[in-house]
C-alpha cells in the first residue's frame, strides 16, 4: 500500500458548498423578505453570491483582506448588485448565514460510502481545509463526517492557508505522516493540487465539474466512487 495517509479537502470536495449555500440563502431570502427589498431574482442573487465569495476567498488567501471583511463583503456586494446599499442588512445576513450554513448536510454522492470504504482499508483519513475552525467542525458534526477523520487541519489552526506549503508541512507533522506515504484529494487545481505539488505530495484532482486543465495531477477522478479504482 503506497499511501497510508489521505488528506481530503472539505468544501466542494465532500461537502457540497454550492448546494448548501443555496438552501441557506433561500431561507434568508424568504425570512428577511429580500424580494420586497428589490431582489426579484433569487437564482441571480445566488449566482452572484457564489462569484463574489470565490473572488473574496482568493483575496483572503493572498492576505489582502481579513476574515470579517470576507464574511460581510460577500453579502454587501451581492446586495449592491440589486442596488441595495445597506451595511446593517449585510452584517445581519452574514451572522445568520454563518449560523445556518454549517448545519446543512448536503454531501456529494458517495461521500460517506467512500470514506467508510477507505477507513475499512485502514487508511489514515485527515482534512486540510481553508475554512474557519468553528464553521468546519460544525459542518463535519452535522453532516456525520466527524468520526472519519483523525486530524482536521484548518487555516486558523495551522496559521496558514492552502496553497501555501506551510499548511501541508503542518498537516504532515500533526498526523505523523511522510510525504511519500501521503496524498491530497481536492477539487481546486490552484489551491489543492498545485499546493500539494509544491509541498512534494501526490494529488487526486476530484473534478466534479469536468474542468479542463493543463495541470497534470497524479490522478484525476470525476466522482468520489472512482477513488475505489485508486485505493
Amino acid at each position: 500500500m503506497k499511501y497510508r495517509h489521505l488528506f481530503f479537502d472539505l468544501d466542494h470536495t465532500l461537502w457540497d458548498f454550492e448546494a448548501n449555500a443555496r438552501v441557506t440563502l433561500l431561507e434568508l431570502y424568504e425570512s428577511l423578505r429580500l424580494e420586497e427589498r428589490g431582489i426579484n431574482d433569487f437564482d441571480l442573487f445566488h449566482k452572484n453570491y457564489l462569484a463574489h465569495n470565490e473572488k473574496l476567498w482568493e483575496r483572503y488567501r493572498n492576505g489582502y483582506i481579513k476574515q470579517e471583511e470576507l464574511r460581510v463583503k460577500r453579502m454587501s456586494l451581492s446586495l449592491l448588485d440589486f442596488k441595495i446599499a445597506d451595511d446593517k442588512l449585510a452584517r445581519e445576513m452574514s451572522v445568520l448565514f454563518l449560523n445556518l450554513l454549517p448545519t446543512r448536510t448536503i454531501l456529494f454522492p458517495y461521500a460517506k460510502e467512500i470514506l467508510r470504504y477507505l477507513q475499512d482499508k485502514k487508511y489514515g483519513l485527515h482534512l486540510i481545509t481553508n475554512g474557519f475552525e468553528k464553521t468546519q467542525h460544525s459542518k463535519l458534526k452535522h453532516s456525520g463526517l466527524d468520526d472519519f477523520f483523525k486530524e482536521v487541519i484548518t487555516s486558523e489552526g495551522s496559521n496558514s492557508l492552502k496553497p501555501n506549503k506551510d499548511i501541508f508541512d503542518y498537516a504532515l507533522k500533526k498526523s505523523g505522516a511522510s510525504k511519500e506515504e501521503s496524498i491530497m484529494l481536492g477539487d481546486s487545481i490552484e489551491v489543492d493540487i498545485l499546493g500539494a505539488m509544491n509541498a512534494g505530495i501526490d494529488q487526486v484532482f476530484i473534478n466534479h465539474l469536468g474542468i479542463v486543465t493543463e495541470v497534470k495531477p497524479t490522478y484525476t477522478v470525476t466522482t468520489l466512487k472512482e477513488l475505489e479504482e485508486i485505493f
